[in-house]
């Protein structure tokens, strides 16, 4: 089963690449405090139809590049504007 994910595009600079920003909540486990952390992935976009801001989801899949390794696999939203 590959392993799937939401976030919101930062960057779309690049030909084919998007840079999509994955905020994940979890408690701590000694404070018990809600803490928000994010990471980064660069997805391959070879339509090149996400935009910044874009609500999308990504799926794994075999090395593409020296940082690719993730690619898109539906828009959910699209930012307004």
């Amino acid at each position: 089963m590959k392993k799937m994910k939401t976030g919101r595009v930062v960057s779309d600079r690049m030909e084919q690449t998007i840079v999509v920003r994955v905020e994940e909540h979890r408690l701590h486990p000694l404070y018990r405090k809600h803490v928000t952390r994010h990471v980064k992935f660069h997805a391959h976009d070879p339509q090149q139809e996400a935009g910044m801001g874009d609500l999308v989801r990504i799926e794994e899949c075999r090395p593409l590049s020296r940082t690719k390794r993730w690619r898109l696999l539906e828009i959910v939203e699209k930012a307004e504007g």
